[in-house]
């Protein structure tokens, strides 16, 4: 944890800081926001920045935005000063951290700082491979390729890798090459010099450089230019950089994660991916598998995030419910971790009761969650063992009222019962907090 502090050094600034190194964070300071945008600047990076309240605080977060500086900004002050924390908040800060401080909330700062993104749960036997995989080449200096759909926590094994490295006390860098426009994400890897190019008005250290030392992620490195991709594997090969517009090679030491969506070997075919880089980086490849394909995880995972994001908004936690748990399951989950990450957050505020139930389980559109299409192994033996007939039941009525898109009449002609007693049953299903589909358009419109 690299954390720098923006601000004269007053005694409870540097209480703050000494608490920050006993909790294991190395930290710098820096008297001025010029002096704190140029260490960053110059390859001085940090997880955190901690600016004093009497600064320009907007003005600084308005500055790493425009120079692509990515870290989190928290501000402090005394504890009295309650309208420069609203005014700190409202301009982008992420906490206000009132001084003289509090060791247990400098503690829990840097414990979320550090945790972000990084929750590792493998329940099920797919992902436990995953993770024995990552566990084995962790310790050496080999390149590796993490592939996997959008949303299955590719940069969570990355992070993983580089906790259980050589490397885990340097930096972990991540760059989205997705999401940097092509012409400015040679300058963000390689760095430049002043006067490089239009609006070069210092020199900037790169992500490599920065990441001296440590490990750098290339998130999403299939969208990287062909022409970008000659110089990577340049760096990959003799371990130096150019800076855009320098005269003289830098050296670096560095370990590089990839990930990908997509299919590399295709892109290669396709010729928009080289394929010497691919064998330079994919030396161990660790395939993530989407989340319906580990369905083990799914529930561990939503009770994971439950129990996070009901601490994270100070409310009191709530247990899932058996239906909750059951509709959960059911999902297929196509957005993956992410997806299921997100829901259980709303779900979390919207929650009313002593437990979440299904209502509270939303899609973002404030949609019920989808059910999963039924597998040919569903109607199998073997997978209704363990379970009540009730339960079996249930599935079978709600799977054939998917099939029939509502239509009840047709659904209980299928079902061989009623109409009636088809009803009754999906009325103590909704009272039982189960998601029932609405009726058919031809149902509503007779009444």
């Amino acid at each position: 944890m690299r954390l720098l502090i923006i601000g004269g050094q007053t005694s409870e600034l540097s209480a703050a800081a000494k608490m920050a190194m006993d909790r294991g964070a190395r930290v710098a300071f820096a008297p001025t926001i010029d002096s704190g945008r140029a260490a960053l600047r110059k390859g001085q990076g940090a997880d955190l920045v901690m600016i004093d309240v009497k600064l320009d605080v907007k003005g600084l977060i308005a500055a790493l935005e425009a120079e692509r500086i990515a870290a989190p900004v928290v501000a402090c002050g005394v504890k009295a000063d309650a309208d420069a924390a609203v005014a700190a908040i409202r301009a982008g800060a992420k906490e206000y951290v009132p001084l003289p401080p509090d060791a247990d909330l400098i503690a829990a700062i840097l414990e979320a700082v550090s945790e972000e993104s990084s929750d590792m749960i493998a329940a099920d036997p797919a992902m436990k491979k995953v993770i024995a995989l990552a566990d084995q080449v962790a310790a050496s200096e080999a390149s590796i390729l993490i592939t996997g759909e959008s949303g299955v926590g590719k940069e969570v094994i990355a992070k993983y890798v580089h906790g259980k490295s050589k490397r885990v006390n340097k930096p972990f860098i991540s760059i989205n090459c997705a999401a940097i426009p092509e012409n400015l994400l040679e300058s963000e890897l390689f760095g430049h010099e002043k006067g490089a190019f239009t609006g070069a008005v210092a020199r900037r250290i790169g992500k490599f450089e920065e990441a001296d030392g440590g490990t750098l992620l290339l998130d999403e490195i299939s969208e990287m230019d062909v022409r970008l991709q000659a110089k990577l594997l340049r760096v990959l090969q003799e371990r130096v950089i150019d800076r855009v517009g320098g005269s003289k090679p830098v050296k670096v030491d560095i370990r590089v994660i990839a990930t990908s969506n997509r299919d590399l070997a295709e892109e290669v075919k396709k010729g928009s991916f080289r394929e010497d880089l691919l064998f330079r980086l994919n030396v161990v490849n660790l395939n993530v598998p989407p989340l319906r394909e580990r369905p083990l995880d799914i529930l561990a995972l939503a009770k994971h995030f439950a129990a996070k994001y009901a601490a994270l908004n100070s409310v009191d936690h709530r247990p899932l419910s058996e239906a909750a748990q059951r509709a959960i399951a059911a999902s297929p989950w196509p957005g993956n971790v992410r997806e299921l990450e997100n829901a259980m957050h709303r779900a979390v505020l919207l929650a009313a009761g002593e437990a979440i139930e299904p209502e509270a389980i939303r899609l973002p559109d404030g949609s019920q969650m989808r059910r999963a299409a039924p597998t040919e192994s569903e109607g199998a033996p073997e997978a209704m063992v363990g379970r009540t007939v009730a339960q079996v039941e249930q599935d079978l009525i709600l799977q054939t009222l998917d099939h029939c898109l509502g239509n009840r009449t047709h659904a209980a002609n299928i079902l061989g019962i009623s109409i009636r007693t088809l009803r009754n049953k999906l009325k103590q299903y909704s009272e039982d907090g189960v998601a029932v589909p609405p009726p058919g358009a031809a149902e509503r419109a007779a009444g």
